[in-house]
């Protein structure tokens, strides 16, 4: 059929449709742009620039937030921005614009800060004129209003340009960093300095070690969301029960409370019925829920300031442990508060995994569990690696593992301060077809996750508002049923 001045799609390779040259889209618009205030992290994130700008005097900084991933043909995956570029701008999820890049340029007393972006799509008519209704991938006809440079400006408390004079930008010959491997385009546009630029990616994943105020009460906000979902899973289980396939009822539960109260998850959520609780990302959530068997949910809800929670109980889909099954739990409820008891300011960070292993393996040897025998050279906890295989925790923030990129001494073999915000999530997993134990433990699976904040005097649990020992479990799935 002939095309008349129609909009014709195309594939993910060319993802514009054809302009109009003229007609349904010239003028009539109105005046839309806003006053927006400055967004409550935004002073936050600048005393972060502060710092970054401190630690390289003469030195460019280049910060991309990277771009959109093809989900499929002309689909993406939604967007999220590279944890180290929200960091320093206090972005939003409903807000975070594809393809920014912070650039810090340095002057004779500090740096001039830019953030290179794709302002709103203009009605105008002028070069980018079409975008609005001609491009599939960022015409706001397509996928939604963006802010205008000014609007951007001032709910960051950055300056703003358009994305297209980043080259120029970047064209003055200064020695630059470059947050590597984030846009391919950025990278191509200044040569590689591998030692420089490893630096920077470690200072900056350091720098989100220590949360402030602000960050901490992000932290409090998406748990308790994440607390709010939990308890709408306990209130569904029983209908889980009835599928096919009642793990995606749950995961399905608690993914709708995330985006309701947040920007959706800080990670796929994890709910392992029954042997399925044995591996320890389980995302397939492809499973019955039975009766009898243990339901491990592991979740977080992502605020819109991608800050995540990330908590894990493990609930008896009955409502009520077995002799066994309780433990089991009891043992790994031991060891987490032994390690919560490890928290505070000036502990080595790995003295609460010590704690809660020192629990495991006393209580496993009471059970005449030594899988490698009585001979065995490694450390008595190491031992137990069969059945534990993982850490007992990690650093949280913006990312569910957050502060990766940290230095070996600064982190693992660092020390923890006030500030710090981490999980302790001990756990037993008797595989299935593990010969080494009784029959009567293969196939289960019990982690118990909580987050807590180095405080003064210790840490503070964020998630507090979960029962957490057998006996209250059993009288919570008691009390939303």
């Amino acid at each position: 059929m002939k095309e008349h001045n129609s909009l014709r799609s195309r594939g993910r390779g060319d993802h514009e449709v054809s302009a109009v040259e003229s007609g349904p889209f010239q003028g009539g618009w109105a005046d839309t742009s806003r006053k927006l205030p400055l967004l409550t992290g935004a002073a936050y994130a600048s005393k972060r620039r502060s710092t970054v700008s401190e630690r390289f005097p003469g030195e460019r900084i280049v910060i991309p937030s990277g771009g959109l991933k093809a989900r499929s043909n002309d689909f993406d995956y939604a967007f999220r921005p590279h944890s180290a570029f929200v960091h320093l701008t206090a972005e939003l999820g409903t807000q975070a614009v594809p393809d920014s890049v912070l650039v810090f340029e340095p002057t004779g007393t500090g740096h001039t800060i830019t953030l290179f972006t794709r302002p709103r799509s203009p009605r105008d008519g002028g070069p980018r004129g079409s975008e609005f209704y001609s491009d599939r991938r960022y015409g706001e006809f397509w996928t939604g209003r963006r802010r205008t440079l000014s609007e951007t400006s001032a709910a960051l408390g950055i300056e703003a340009a358009v994305r297209e004079d980043l080259q120029q930008a970047l064209s003055r010959n200064v020695p630059t960093r470059v947050l590597r491997g984030v846009d391919a385009h950025v990278d191509a546009m200044v040569p590689s300095t591998a030692c420089s630029d490893a630096e920077l990616n470690s200072f900056l994943s350091e720098l989100r070690l220590v949360k402030d105020e602000w960050e901490v009460a992000q932290l409090r906000s998406a748990v308790d969301w994440t607390v709010a979902g939990f308890c709408d899973v306990v209130g569904e289980v029983r209908q889980a029960t009835r599928l096919a396939r009642g793990e995606r009822w749950i995961e399905g539960t608690f993914n709708r409370r995330a985006r309701l109260g947040g920007y959706g998850l800080g990670f796929e959520t994890i709910a392992a019925a029954g042997t399925h609780a044995c591996v320890l990302h389980w995302t397939r959530n492809n499973g019955p829920v039975r009766e009898g068997d243990l339901l491990l949910l592991d979740a977080g809800v992502e605020a819109d300031s991608f800050y995540t929670a990330d908590v894990t109980r493990t609930l008896p889909v009955s409502g009520r442990f077995t002799d066994v099954q309780r433990r089991v739990y009891d043992l790994v409820s031991a060891a987490q508060s032994a390690g919560v008891a490890a928290l505070r300011p000036g502990a080595r960070y790995g003295d609460f995994h010590d704690a809660a292993m020192g629990v495991i393996a006393e209580g496993l040897d009471a059970w005449g569990l030594r899988p490698h025998g009585s001979t065995a050279s490694t450390p008595e906890s190491d031992m137990y690696r069969r059945y534990t295989l993982c850490g007992s925790g990690h650093m949280l923030g913006l990312d569910c593992h957050d502060c990766a990129s940290a230095r070996r001494e600064t982190y693992l073999d660092g020390e923890l301060e006030i500030g710090h915000v981490l999980t302790v999530e001990p756990g037993l997993y008797f595989q299935p077809d593990d010969l080494t134990v009784p029959a009567e433990l293969r196939g289960i699976g019990i982690r118990i996750e909580d987050d807590f904040v180095i405080t003064p005097d210790g840490a503070q649990c964020l998630s507090s508002e979960l029962p957490r020992t057998a006996e209250d479990v059993e009288n919570w799935i008691a009390s939303l049923r």
